[in-house]
């Protein structure tokens, strides 16, 4: 998992929590980077699972609330860093849409050992989008959040529905209906 995602996170805990509980977190999570982040770097994604796992133990919410949570905060990231993504589509489907065609190739240009989610995507009506997610790091919560926060960067409101396809969360279906 490249580092971008585990030091935009910590950033995220930092702006909601405070520098203490981004210092307990990674004190108390015995982590085999020791919590040393780069953005470029590749981590193993357990590091991940475990640094979300302890937060919230420590916040007291749920581990999908978080994810969908950092997701959110993560697509405003994107639209910063990758500004040419974003501005390539004139619509929060027409964004989705490109993730795996457009958005993906071009970031594996760039990160070469990136492993990314895979994304089948259908647009069956002018306001509705269906997305198949699969990835072995079962972070769908997180692509939820990065759903949301797309609709919500285009001023675009919509019903998502996520159907787990297999019981490990590692497939997923997102029904997402325009208002």
């Amino acid at each position: 998992m490249k580092g971008i995602v585990f030091t935009e996170f910590l950033e995220m805990i930092e702006d909601k929590y405070g520098y203490i509980v981004v210092d307990q977190l990674l004190t108390e999570s015995n982590l085999p980077s020791g919590g040393t982040y780069t953005a470029i770097g590749t981590y193993d994604h357990s590091e991940m699972v475990t640094l979300v796992s302890n937060l919230s133990q420590k916040a007291q919410i749920p581990v999908s609330e978080l994810l969908r949570s950092y997701g959110r905060y993560m697509f405003v990231t994107f639209t910063r860093s990758y500004r040419p993504f974003v501005d390539y589509s004139h619509s929060a489907f027409d964004l989705l849409k490109s993730i795996q065609h457009y958005i993906h190739v071009e970031v594996k240009k760039l990160y070469p050992d990136a492993e990314l989610p895979h994304f089948t995507v259908e647009q069956p009506s002018d306001n509705q989008l269906h997305m198949y997610y699969e990835s072995e790091r079962k972070l769908s919560d997180f692509a939820h959040g990065l759903i949301e926060g797309c609709l919500a960067h285009f001023g675009e409101k919509a019903i998502i529905r996520k159907t787990n396809l297999v019981d490990d969360g590692s497939r997923v279906f997102f029904e997402i209906v325009k208002e």
